[in-house]
């Protein structure tokens, strides 16, 4: 009969118990033995990432050489497993007469490194994680289909996605200001890092995050 329960039905009922729990990525073991520092001189101990919801997405962890050799491309969430300044060298080969070269971009990125080491006289890995962290947008805008109109609303960015729009926009900012200007790129990446961790806004990656969120205020 309608709008009856049968009691055993329920006994029977299986329990859903609690929603899907999210897996985020843990760290490898430590090696049995000590890696040198990065490019020889940068040491990886000491890096503090202040975000706690980037934290378990920035790869820090110690390794022999930024090259992965494509063991985590084609593979669905594998990004996060891959070292940070690989992920920037990465994203240098899509300018320009760097693509598909590795290891010009792998050596752009030391002498970027070696010129903020001097300048900054700070650990320029520290620096990279601060540039990202300032230059990771919280909100974007996506569009919603209502009945034949598209609406803009603003949504939440997850932490991969954040990490990932910083790496690209450090990288655009650095090929950008190439193009306009007659320094070296690795001088230009040196600089676009030395601003984007001190949230300065004449950085191309601080300014970009800055104005999608604007745009995601005014679509709420």
């Amino acid at each position: 009969m309608r709008g009856t329960t049968d009691p055993r039905l329920m006994a029977e009922a299986p329990d859903e118990g609690p929603g899907p729990t999210i897996v985020r990525p843990t760290p490898p073991a430590p090696p049995p033995f000590p890696l040198p520092p990065l490019f020889g001189k940068f040491p990886f101990e000491g890096i503090e990432v202040h975000d706690p919801g980037l934290q378990p997405y920035l790869y820090l962890h110690p390794i022999y050489a930024p090259h992965s050799e494509g063991k985590l491309s084609g593979r669905p969430f594998m990004k996060t497993h891959m070292h940070l300044v690989e992920r920037l060298a990465n994203h240098l080969m899509k300018g320009g007469k760097f693509t598909g070269k590795k290891s010009k971009a792998l050596t752009t990125v030391r002498k970027a490194f070696l010129e903020l080491a001097e300048k900054e006289g700070k650990n320029p890995l520290q620096l990279l994680v601060n540039a990202v962290e300032n230059a990771a947008p919280r909100e974007e805008v996506t569009r919603l289909q209502f009945g034949g109109i598209s609406v803009p609303r603003a949504v939440d960015s997850s932490p991969a996605r954040r990490v990932g729009v910083a790496v690209r926009n450090l990288a655009q900012g650095a090929i950008t200001a190439s193009h306009k200007s007659t320094k070296a790129i690795h001088s230009c990446l040196a600089t676009e890092i030395a601003l984007a961790a001190k949230a300065d806004l004449t950085s191309f990656a601080v300014a970009r995050k800055e104005e999608v969120e604007r745009v995601a205020q005014s679509a709420r």
